[in-house]
């Protein structure tokens, strides 16, 4: 094999794996993340094309694999493996238990397909990574995993919310995002009580009812959010207004 074919053969390898990643792909998004031109990563996907990877192509949008296409499972480097077992750790120490079942039961799985001697590595790894900020490993929430449902397919959701001053009330909110800052999670979410954004956190949520009816999107970023309250508040959300 030439020498100078092996770097194109990785990037190629790397584009399968951004295409089964994302729903969808664009040219110029490729090109910066590989540093090559927009004409090389068009190259690139006709040759894949014609090792018969069924790609589809959307005019002026980007680039997907065809629905239902599986490839056979990606290996790890071992930069990766590793990369994947710190956050195993970072992760278990959160907390909201949702998050911390959905991602050990996905690492599970992730490991099942790593080499034996990667298997060997990530478990000598593991006894050897620890992260001391929730020493007491104290869980606070269990709704993580429901929000984040309910924020992908714009469910309204009631809530039964303990605030700060230990004021109780019943809200129906509007997901929106989510965030996290020492150690809590908040949550971003239209109030329709208050008919304004507000910032829940989840641990403070005491009952969450996810409800049949949907909403629409809210036409805005969560970095158009931020620069809102920092107009308004004169800071970021961190101390919940709701």
């Amino acid at each position: 094999m030439e020498e100078n074919e092996k770097p194109r053969i990785s990037r190629l390898t790397a584009i399968v794996t951004q295409l089964q990643s994302k729903k969808l792909v664009t040219a110029k998004l490729l090109s910066e993340k590989f540093n090559v031109s927009v004409r090389t990563i068009y190259r690139d996907i006709r040759t894949l094309e014609k090792s018969g990877i069924p790609i589809v192509t959307e005019e002026g949008k980007g680039y997907s694999l065809m629905d239902g296409f599986q490839l056979p499972p990606i290996m790890f480097t071992e930069n990766e493996a590793n990369a994947l077992i710190t956050a195993e750790r970072l992760i278990s120490q959160n907390k909201d238990l949702s998050l911390v079942e959905n991602y050990t039961n996905a690492i599970t799985k992730i490991k099942s397909v790593l080499r034996y001697s990667q298997k060997e590595s990530t478990d000598f790894l593991t006894e050897r990574i620890i992260f001391r900020a929730n020493v007491e490993k104290t869980t606070t929430s269990h709704h993580l995993m429901t929000l984040q449902s309910a924020i992908t397919k714009l469910q309204l959701t009631t809530i039964d919310y303990i605030s700060l001053k230990n004021e109780f009330s019943t809200r129906t909110i509007e997901p929106f995002a989510l965030y996290s800052t020492q150690e809590n999670w908040i949550l971003i979410a239209f109030c329709r009580l208050r008919n304004e954004f507000r910032s829940f956190r989840i641990d403070q949520i005491d009952q969450l009812k996810l409800e049949n009816d949907t909403f629409e999107s809210h036409k805005m970023t969560l970095q158009d959010y931020f620069e809102t309250c920092r107009q308004k508040y004169l800071t970021s959300p961190d101390i919940p207004l709701s």
